[in-house]
């Protein structure tokens, strides 16, 4: 605005709210939701590693793994059936399949994997079942039945381990939605970082191998995806900053301290232990962390508004000086 071939120049507005109401509802979801995003992709590791044990003849591992795999399908089924609210809530989202939607891409998804995780465990008891009659015939079943279940989960347990990162992208959350690009990245190595880590805490030793080269190659992916957050601008700020920021920080020490402590931890049980549990909590560090990043950038309007007015003035070409004129 000009008056008299003088400029006036007024300050951009600073947006508190709209009426009194948040600009952006935040998600109605609880923490329950940041538990099932660790438990889901921790069940997927699990599936993974079992079925990596399964193929290279590591039959301890491959227990650990599948059982990892059902304990934490199970408590990812609880978390989001809690949040729901209602049992028949979860049943009425299997009555459609809707390719679009990845709520309902995950609830199948959860669906098949689930059955599947439980039969390649349930198998392991195998061997402890009477070797005549009718649980003698289930003891030669089992084995070869929760192969294949076993391999059917593992081939599931991708979709699995990214798809939450999907669905929070798919929301109008800034901080979620901007992320996109990284949060399956993020959400992957968390997932095997987290398994590898059940691992190393409960397998002997003389099969954790693969273990240690998995927690380097879980971290690498992480870190990588997690740098992208940092790196979005406005939005990537609660990743660094606040309750959120500090979060998403200690999942990052907690990642290289277990990464680092497995590569050293062939020959000692207690630093295998302990690698494993720095391993698990930086996962639980960094699911809560993006899920309270989430969330704060829902409640704060800056986030929402200034990302908009930058598209706005991009798409007019209007020069960073010709703002607020």
């Amino acid at each position: 605005m000009t008056r008299g071939g003088e400029r006036l120049t007024v300050p951009p507005a600073e947006f508190t709210s709209y009426y009194g109401r948040p600009i952006l509802k935040p998600p109605v979801w609880k923490r329950d939701i940041a538990g099932y995003l660790f438990t889901g992709g921790l069940a997927a590791g699990g599936a993974l590693i079992g079925a990596g044990a399964q193929l290279t003849g590591r039959p301890d591992l491959r227990q650990v793994g599948r059982w990892t795999a059902l304990g934490g399908v199970t408590a990812s089924a609880y978390l989001l059936v809690h949040d729901l609210g209602r049992p028949a809530r979860f049943h009425h989202m299997l009555r459609i399949a809707k390719l679009t939607s990845p709520m309902s891409v995950g609830t199948w998804i959860l669906t098949v994997f689930g059955p599947l995780a439980g039969v390649a465990a349930v198998a392991e008891i195998a061997p402890r079942l009477p070797r005549h009659g009718v649980l003698g015939l289930a003891r030669r079943l089992a084995p070869p039945v929760g192969d294949v279940a076993g391999l059917a989960a593992a081939a599931t347990a991708p979709a699995l381990a990214t798809y939450t990162g999907v669905l929070l992208a798919d929301t109008a959350v800034p901080s979620w939605h901007d992320a996109y690009p990284s949060l399956p990245f993020v959400f992957a190595g968390s997932a095997l970082a987290a398994a590898s880590g059940i691992g190393l805490i409960a397998a002997p030793a003389s099969q954790t191998a693969p273990l240690r080269r998995l927690a380097l190659a879980a971290a690498t992916t992480e870190v990588l995806g997690g740098r992208q957050l940092e790196r979005m601008g406005l939005t990537g700020e609660p990743y660094r900053r606040g309750r959120s920021g500090r979060l998403v920080k200690a999942g990052r020490v907690l990642l290289g301290v277990g990464a680092v402590a497995a590569l050293f931890s062939r020959r000692s049980p207690v630093l295998s232990a302990l690698s494993g549990a720095a391993l698990v909590a930086s996962s639980v560090a960094t699911r809560f962390g993006v899920f309270e990043a989430g969330m704060a950038s829902a409640r704060d309007p800056k986030y929402t508004v200034v990302p908009q007015r930058e598209r706005l003035d991009r798409r007019e070409g209007r020069s960073p000086a010709e703002k607020g004129t």
